[in-house]
């Protein structure tokens, strides 16, 4: 877009008409005169730090433009008069666009060809209280926030550490979205590192709406078929912390209070900041509850459906499980209705206020379950088998994996009415093939520790290490 030149009323009025002075009501120019020279200040109101800005406007019209007199360049002119720490000297108009719609404050003065970015900005935002998804009984309460600048410095005040990295990229050919990558350079894989770099670099999009979403789809090999997700994310800045540490690298996208924490297998989401806030024995087994309770809801109706389609091949010790009355509509109706309705009354309850969501759950839950009941409609087998797979959902860290698992068990039910035992064993099939051909954003691979395998990584997996020497 060009260049300034050493005529204010030029620049001015190149800006005024990119910045949309007059147009926006929210963008904001005074003349000035510090000194010998005029000037012109630009600021995007709700971005500046009015206390900030008044200072160093004050001291600019008062005893600074006598120090500054003389200078021959707005560099010289910065390091005389202005005492405000992040300023720079920028006379590429596009990154003047950028830097004044991110919060900067643009002074101008006649006769010089580069302008003052003064990075006065203060970001309206929330508190760092607690995410929702990430409760512990221990531990910080602690959250991320939508501003980059109040997580980095959670980051920082965690691991006060020369090593810690934080690489800032633009991604977004409008957005120009900040993106930071947080790494130990002296723990991580710079052959990952690179990989992740150049998929930044690549990203051919004109917006980041979506934030950390719209990031990970634009450096995801598209695979639409695989509902498995090949991000795990986070908004707990002691979990981020302790990938940190482990050599990971952490993906902030400003705007969006979740990290991305990268490179992710699919046994990463078996873990939780819970498990490292119990003794090592209580956190093992919680880590293997949650494994044992993600195969039962995985597996739990296909195999049950599978015996009871045909009475005769269950035991007489589980004949128990057989439904006394086959209800009026098929078994796999009936159970593909269910998760349907779950997945429903989750809908209903996240566009329901706060103090009515809790008592709409139930009371949906109640009355559909009594009345279908009543009305034969279902069977009490079913409405138990799904009750638990919709509580066991909710053990589950990750909604992505989640939802993969719920489309992975409503495909077992179709294949096992379908094809029978042999539908259960092709779809087991099947999904293990989806699971070692997914492609993971960086890493060894989306089984890893399993495959390849490594049997180290493999023990630290499934048992929490005590925190030793060698693991911090």
């Amino acid at each position: 877009m060009g260049e300034l030149t050493t005529n204010l009323a030029e620049n001015q009025k190149t800006l005024d008409t990119l910045l949309g002075v007059g147009r926006n009501y929210d963008v904001i120019s005074r003349d000035l005169y510090i000194g010998q020279w005029k000037g012109r200040l630009y600021v995007v109101d709700g971005y500046g730090d009015d206390g900030v800005i008044e200072r160093i406007t004050s001291f600019m019209l008062g005893p600074g433009a006598a120090l500054a007199q003389g200078s021959k360049d707005m560099q010289e002119f910065i390091d005389r008069c202005i005492t405000f720490c992040e300023v720079d000297c920028e006379n590429n108009i596009d990154k003047i666009l950028t830097g004044a719609f991110i919060g900067k404050t643009i002074l101008l003065l006649e006769g010089f060809d580069y302008c003052a970015m003064i990075d006065a900005k203060k970001f309206p935002g929330r508190g760092i209280e607690e995410p929702s998804d990430g409760k512990v009984l221990r531990g910080s309460h602690d959250g991320f926030v939508e501003t980059m600048v109040q997580n980095t410095a959670l980051l920082r005040r965690r691991i006060r550490d020369p090593h810690l990295t934080l690489e800032n990229h633009k991604v977004g050919g409008r957005s120009q979205t900040d993106v930071v990558l947080a790494y130990m350079d002296n723990q991580v894989n710079q052959g990952d590192l690179e990989a992740l770099r150049k998929k930044l670099d690549a990203i051919d999009v004109s917006s980041i709406s979506m934030s950390q979403e719209s990031v990970a789809e634009a450096i995801v090999k598209p695979q639409w078929y695989n509902p498995f997700p090949k991000v795990r994310y986070t908004e707990r800045p002691d979990t981020a912390t302790a990938c940190i540490m482990e050599g990971d690298i952490i993906l902030l996208v400003d705007n969006s209070p979740s990290v991305m924490l990268l490179p992710t297998s699919l046994f990463d989401f078996m873990e939780e900041a819970n498990d490292y806030y119990f003794p090592p024995l209580v956190g093992t087994y919680l880590r293997w509850l949650r494994v044992i309770v993600m195969l039962l809801a995985l597996f739990i109706t296909p195999v049950w459906y599978l015996l009871v389609k045909d009475a005769g091949r269950v035991p007489e010790t589980l004949s128990f499980i057989v439904p006394e009355e086959p209800g009026s509509v098929p078994l796999l109706v009936q159970l593909l209705l269910l998760d349907f309705v779950v997945d429903l009354l989750k809908l209903a309850s996240l566009n329901t206020p706060d103090a009515l969501s809790n008592s709409f759950s139930m009371l949906g839950a109640l009355i559909l379950g009594d009345f279908a009941v009543q009305a034969r409609w279902l069977v009490p087998e079913v409405l138990v088998y799904m009750a638990f797979v919709a509580i066991a959902n909710f053990a589950q860290p990750s909604f992505e994996l989640g939802y993969a698992l719920k489309l992975t068990r409503m495909m077992f039910l179709i294949l096992v009415a379908l094809f029978d035992v042999w539908g259960l064993v092709g779809g087991i099939i099947a999904w293990l093939i989806l699971l070692a051909s997914t492609k993971p954003i960086l890493g060894r691979g989306y089984l890893y520790p399993i495959c390849p395998f490594d049997g180290k990584a493999l023990g630290r997996l499934l048992i929490r290490q005590p925190i030793s020497k060698k693991n911090t």
